[in-house]
C-alpha cells in the first residue's frame, strides 16, 4: 500500500512520544503542528492521516479539527491518542497507556507496534475510498458521514453475566446487534453474517478469550475487525490492529467501539461499491444483491432458458416486518452471502427480498429457503426475535409460466400466508 501524503501529528508541546513509532514503522514524512494551527495545517499539508495527542486539549478543539477533517476527500483518518472524553463520530480512538497486567502466551505484537498497525488499517480504507472515487462514473460524493451505524453496521456482542444486557442496550441504541452467549455461537455468526465489529463482554476465562483472539488473528477474514474486549486482565498484544481493551461501563465500551465499527462499515460499503462498479452497476452496493432492473432482466432470461432446455426453477419471497427496517437489510445481506452462486435475488420496495433458485424443484427450494431464514433469527440477547424472522413463500416454474405469471402466483401465495 502506497502512502498518499504526509502524516500530520498534532500536539500541545514538544514532539509526542508516539511520533517515534511512526519513524520506526517507516510511516513518513511526518509533519508536526500545534493545536492552534491544526485546522490550517490540514488544508496546507494535505495529509494522508492525522494523529492528535489529546491529553492537553479540550473537547471543542478536537471537535473543530474533526469537522475540518470530515470535509476532506478521500477519507482522512483522524486518530486521537488517549482521549479522555468521548470522541466525535469520525475520530478513531487509540489508547497507548493500557496497563499490561498479564503476558499473553500467543502475543504477536507489542504495544509500540499497535499504533502503526491501527494507522495502516485506516490508510487502507483511505486507499480503497480513493480507488472507488476514481472509478465512479459519474463521480458521486461518498463519505464516512453517509454511513449510519444504526442503519449500516452490525456488531457481534459476545458475553454472559450482569453486564451483558447493559452492553446490549448501549450498543443497540447506535447500531445493529447480533448476540451470542457462547464463543461457539459467535463463530457461527462470523461465518454466515457480515459483521462490522466484535464486543467481547464478561463470562469467559482468560484462556478462552486468548484462544478466541488468537483465532481471529490467524484468519485473514477477521483480522481487521474492530474488537473491543470489555472484561479481563488482558494485554492488547495480538496482531489485531483494531483491538482495544476497555475497563469501563457499557457506555464507555460503546463510545470506544463505535468509531472503529463505523469505519469498518464504510470500508465494507466501499468494497461492495467496487464490486457493483465491476458488475457495471447491476449490483446494489448496500445489499450485495442485484438491482431491481437487473433482477427483472435476469429473471426473464432464466425462465426462458429453463423452458428451452428443461430443468427446474423456483422463486422464494422473504417478507420482512416493515416496522423493523433493519430486518430486510440484514436479511438481504445474509441471502447475498449464503445463497448458491447460481442463484440471484433483489430487495424490493415493499420490504421483501425475492430470490431465484436455479435448478431447484419446489422441495429443494423450500429446504434452501428454510436454511436461509433460520440464519436470520437473532436478537441482541441471543434469543429468537420474531421481528427478524421473514414470512417465506415459494413457487416453482410451471410449463406455461411467464415471469409475470410466476411472480403473480408467488405474490398471491404471500398474501394468503400473511392473512
Amino acid at each position: 500500500m502506497s502512502q498518499q501524503g504526509p502524516i500530520l501529528v498534532v500536539s500541545t508541546a514538544k514532539r509526542p512520544s508516539f511520533a517515534a513509532t511512526l519513524d520506526v514503522a517507516s510511516l513518513f514524512p511526518v509533519v508536526e503542528s500545534g493545536w492552534t494551527d491544526a485546522a490550517r495545517a490540514v488544508e496546507q499539508v494535505q495529509p494522508a492521516a492525522v494523529l492528535a495527542e489529546t491529553s492537553g486539549t479540550n473537547a471543542a478543539g478536537l471537535a473543530e479539527l474533526a469537522m475540518r477533517v470530515a470535509a476532506r476527500q478521500p477519507y482522512l483518518p483522524l486518530i486521537a491518542i488517549d482521549p479522555q472524553n468521548p470522541v466525535p463520530d469520525n475520530v478513531i480512538p487509540f489508547f497507548q497507556s493500557q496497563v499490561f497486567q498479564s503476558q499473553v502466551p500467543n502475543a504477536q505484537q507489542g504495544g509500540s507496534d499497535r499504533l502503526a498497525a491501527r494507522l495502516r488499517a485506516a490508510l487502507r480504507v483511505r486507499s480503497l475510498h480513493a480507488t472507488v472515487m476514481r472509478r465512479l462514473v459519474p463521480a458521486t460524493p461518498m463519505a464516512l458521514s453517509h454511513i449510519d451505524p444504526a442503519r449500516d453496521a452490525t456488531v457481534l456482542l459476545i458475553g454472559r453475566g450482569g453486564a451483558y444486557p447493559a452492553l446490549s442496550v448501549s450498543l443497540g441504541e447506535r447500531t445493529g446487534v447480533v448476540g451470542a452467549l457462547s464463543i461457539e455461537a459467535a463463530a457461527k455468526h462470523l461465518n454466515v453474517r457480515d459483521i462490522d465489529g466484535i464486543v467481547l463482554g464478561e463470562g469467559f476465562s482468560l484462556r478462552v478469550v486468548d484462544a478466541f483472539l488468537t483465532v481471529l488473528t490467524e484468519d485473514a477474514r477477521f483480522r481487521n475487525l474492530p474488537v473491543v474486549v470489555a472484561a479481563g486482565d488482558l494485554a492488547p498484544a495480538y496482531d489485531l490492529p483494531n483491538l482495544e481493551i476497555v475497563s469501563g461501563d457499557a457506555v464507555q465500551v460503546a463510545a470506544v467501539g463505535l468509531p472503529l465499527i463505523r469505519q469498518h462499515a464504510f470500508e465494507a460499503h466501499l468494497s461492495r461499491t467496487l464490486k457493483a462498479i465491476d458488475a457495471d452497476g447491476l449490483i446494489d452496493a448496500r445489499t450485495g444483491l442485484l438491482t431491481p432492473e437487473a433482477f427483472e432482466r435476469d429473471f426473464a432470461s432464466a425462465i426462458y432458458q429453463t423452458q428451452q432446455r428443461g430443468g427446474g426453477l423456483s422463486v422464494a419471497r422473504f417478507a420482512f416486518d416493515l416496522g423493523h427496517p433493519r430486518a430486510q437489510f440484514d436479511g438481504a445481506r445474509i441471502i447475498s452471502r449464503l445463497m448458491r452462486q447460481m442463484d440471484f435475488g433483489t430487495a424490493q420496495d415493499d420490504g421483501s427480498v425475492v430470490v431465484v433458485f436455479a435448478e431447484a424443484d419446489l422441495k429443494s427450494a423450500h429446504a434452501i429457503a428454510r436454511r436461509l431464514s433460520s440464519v436470520m433469527r437473532h436478537t441482541s440477547h441471543g434469543q429468537r426475535d420474531a421481528r427478524s424472522e421473514p414470512t417465506v413463500t415459494v413457487a416453482t416454474l410451471l410449463p406455461n409460466d411467464s415471469a409475470k405469471s410466476l411472480r403473480s402466483r408467488l405474490q398471491e401465495d404471500a398474501q394468503r400466508a400473511a392473512s
